[in-house]
């Protein structure tokens, strides 16, 4: 039997305690084995807008989940070609790893547009989604298609990375609201000052 593998796509600037409780509540309560925390590399046609280097957020993200089997950082896209698309890297993945299946966790909020991802198709053919709902959603309102689950259970997570890098640019301690090994290294470095 594969191995099975979710994907948490995203920019992780900073990873924080929000992201952590989403993944392990997927691991436990959804029939994913592994969780891979992918690191988004910064779009050059966007705004850097405080954007750390793409090997810092890794970082922050390794520093966030050593010791954890259930957890893995990922760097996957920062090799792969500009712009990256989720079924490019998966297809990658895919035949990186044949003995793992992959499947996508990704928030309420994207399922709105998922049906203008270059080939969603695929993606919900070969793979599947697992969907996080963010505060306001009801999913009892969305057409659940075949290898989308909706995790209706999770806890809901108000807490965003935005908010963090303004308190830490205001001189507010928010070092709980990250893994500790986390913000130490944010604090070594002096990140988002």
């Amino acid at each position: 039997m594969k191995l099975k593998i979710g994907l948490y796509f995203g920019s992780y600037n900073p990873i924080h305690i929000g992201h952590l409780a989403i993944a392990n509540y997927m691991v436990e309560y959804t029939d994913i084995d592994q969780l891979w925390f992918v690191v988004s590399p910064h779009n050059p046609l966007k705004k850097k807008n405080n954007l750390l280097d793409d090997y810092q957020r890794l970082e922050l993200v390794h520093r966030a989940v050593e010791g954890d089997d259930r957890f893995r950082a990922s760097n996957i896209e920062f090799s792969l070609p500009k712009p990256s698309y989720t079924v490019d890297t998966l297809a990658y993945l895919k035949e990186q790893h044949p003995n793992y299946h992959f499947k996508i966790l990704m928030g309420s909020d994207n399922l709105e547009n998922f049906h203008k991802w270059k080939n969603y198709e695929t993606i919900l053919r070969d793979y599947g989604i697992i969907v996080y709902p963010r505060p306001g959603f009801d999913p009892d309102k969305v057409l659940v298609e075949k290898n989308i689950t909706m995790a209706k259970d999770a806890p809901l997570m108000e807490i965003s990375s935005s908010f963090i890098r303004k308190a830490i640019k205001e001189g507010k301690d928010v070092r709980h609201f990250l893994p500790q090994k986390s913000w130490e290294y944010l604090e070594e470095m002096n990140f988002y000052r």
